[in-house]
This record gives structure tokens, C-alpha cells and sequence, in this order.
């Protein structure tokens, strides 16, 4: 199964930015619908947003105007782009890939989770 890499998070200040990376390695397989999720401590994982395979995209509406989903497919890459981070912002966010094998197979894969910590 694809191992998914995820770096970019880390302390900002409110309304500062920060870039998230989520990285599919290797060859054999394409990416169909990329998402990034975030939980929060003592809260469910929720969408954060979404891109599908064709550019559309899907936010959360506490973060539409803010945040920007894209995708590079010729790295297997998905960024999300969060601007004028807020401190409610802060949780564990996940990346979170649907895989096409070669071969026909699907299957979802999950990243391993990244701080995001929005504080003064």
C-alpha cells in the first residue's frame, strides 16, 4: 500500500500562513480524490477540503476564503494553502489519498498526521 509523506505544519500566529504537503512515493498507481482532514483534541475528524480528479473543489465552511486545495499530479502530491490562520485552526491534519493501482485496484490511504498549532 502507497505510505503517504506529510510535512509543512508546525506554530504560526494568528493569521499567518502555513503550506501542508501530502506526498504519494513511487510508480504503478494514480491518485483519484485528495482530502485533508484535521481533528482537534476532544473533537471528530472533519473534512477540511477536497479536490477530485477533474480540479473540483470542496471546503469546509469554516475555512472557505481561507484555505486553498491543489494537487500536482505529475508528483502525486496534494498542498493545502492556509491563510489567515485563526486559533481554532489548530489540530492533527490529515491528508488522505484515494489510489487507482494499475492493475484496477482502489483503496484509500491515510497520512500520518501533522500539528498545526495556531497561538500568539
Amino acid at each position: 500500500q502507497v505510505q503517504l509523506v506529510e510535512s509543512g505544519g508546525g506554530l504560526v500566529q494568528p493569521g499567518g500562513s502555513l503550506r501542508l504537503s501530502c506526498a504519494a512515493p513511487g510508480s504503478g498507481f494514480s491518485i483519484n480524490e485528495m482530502g485533508w482532514y484535521r481533528q482537534a483534541p476532544g473533537k471528530q475528524r472533519e473534512l477540511v477540503a477536497a479536490i477530485s480528479s477533474d480540479g473540483t473543489t470542496n471546503y469546509a465552511g469554516s475555512v472557505q476564503g481561507r484555505f486553498t486545495i491543489s494537487r500536482d499530479d505529475a508528483k502525486n502530491t496534494a498542498y493545502l494553502q492556509m491563510n489567515r490562520l485563526k486559533p481554532e485552526d489548530t489540530a492533527v491534519y490529515f491528508c488522505n489519498l484515494w489510489v487507482i493501482t494499475n492493475y484496477g485496484q482502489a483503496y484509500d490511504s491515510w497520512g500520518q498526521g501533522i500539528q498545526v498549532t495556531v497561538s500568539p
